[in-house]
């Protein structure tokens, strides 16, 4: 992985523990729009966190197979990032 591994572990640490405080929420039967706020919150840390890996999948392993002139590999890189550019519509 091309991303800062440790600024992706220290976000992932922050989501798991915010999952971790939703599932008390649920188990103390919290108020269902705090309990939405909270996976609200969750869910954009993941995605912020989920176009960090993006960007530096673009700047490096797209950006390498560029540079290799590796036609093949450019049109896989590629490809990869539309599908889950896709997926992140939906």
């Amino acid at each position: 992985m091309k991303a800062d591994s440790k600024a992706v572990k220290r976000q992932l640490a922050i989501a798991k523990g915010q999952l971790e405080g939703l599932t008390k929420m649920v188990d103390q039967d919290a108020y269902c729009m705090d309990v939405s706020n909270q996976l609200l919150a969750t869910i954009a840390l993941l995605k912020r966190l989920n176009l960090l890996v993006l960007q530096a999948h673009l700047e490096g392993c797209v950006k390498g197979a560029a540079k290799s002139q590796d036609e093949k590999d450019l049109d896989a890189k590629i490809a990869e990032v539309e599908t889950v550019l896709k997926r992140m519509g939906n």
